[in-house]
């Protein structure tokens, strides 16, 4: 004689993960790949060049950031491959606070750059909002876009990895990854989570990129 099934309860939280990882299907579908694909070339570009890549966020973004440089350092290395040359300027904590305590909170990154970035070099900034909005304590992010745009100053190329409209990064950067999602519930740990998919899905790309370049070199069959 079969066991009684007991009946499914569903219940608020159900519906709610439901409504999270149909949203997450969504941003798969409608992100755009040209931009992905856009970025993929711009970092294989200056893999080639040998050109220093750095990598900005602020709160979770801050995170991404350092998560994205330890990828592209290790997780891209091919042998027989140069590799990478990317530095994430959140890393370096009492550096951070250290300018944040004598220059304010919008210097962090931009004092940071003043000593190594230079025309050709990548500079990677990560936000939910793109740079705008506001809070309590001001306008969001605008250490972020004073780094982008002092970078641009300095003839470097700006990859913009965000969400919501874009903000100013879809304005100010060469590519501009967009995770398509704005709900005012759910929307930020949609954005910041999958920000960390397009970093592995960026890395793995190159990888396999980079590997076909050095068979090709090499006369080796990809």
């Amino acid at each position: 004689m079969k066991p009684i099934a007991k009946e499914k309860v569903v219940t608020g939280e159900t519906f709610f993960i439901h409504n999270f990882l149909d949203s997450v299907k969504a941003i798969t579908r409608d992100i755009s790949v040209n931009e992905i694909e856009r970025a993929i070339e711009l970092l294989f570009d200056a893999w080639k060049r040998q050109s220093k890549i750095f990598i900005i966020g602020m709160g979770g973004s801050a995170s991404t950031a350092s998560h994205f440089a330890c990828d592209l350092s290790k997780w891209t290395i091919v042998e027989g491959a140069q590799r990478f040359r990317v530095l994430s300027c959140t890393d370096n904590m009492p550096l951070v606070t250290g300018y944040a305590n004598d220059e304010g909170l919008g210097s962090i990154f931009v004092e940071q750059l003043k000593a190594w970035i230079e025309p050709q070099d990548v500079l990677i900034g990560v936000s939910v909002h793109g740079g705008s909005g506001a809070g309590n304590a001001g306008p969001w992010s605008q250490n972020i876009v004073k780094a982008l745009k002092f970078a641009k100053e300095k003839k470097a190329k700006l990859l913009g990895i965000c969400g919501f409209d874009g903000g100013a990064m879809k304005k100010m950067c060469d590519v501009t990854v967009i995770v398509p999602n704005s709900d005012p519930v759910i929307g930020i740990p949609l954005v910041e989570g999958y920000h960390v998919l397009v970093n592995h899905l960026i890395c793995a790309a190159l990888r396999n990129k980079i590997k076909r370049h050095i068979d090709k070199t090499h006369g080796k069959n990809s």
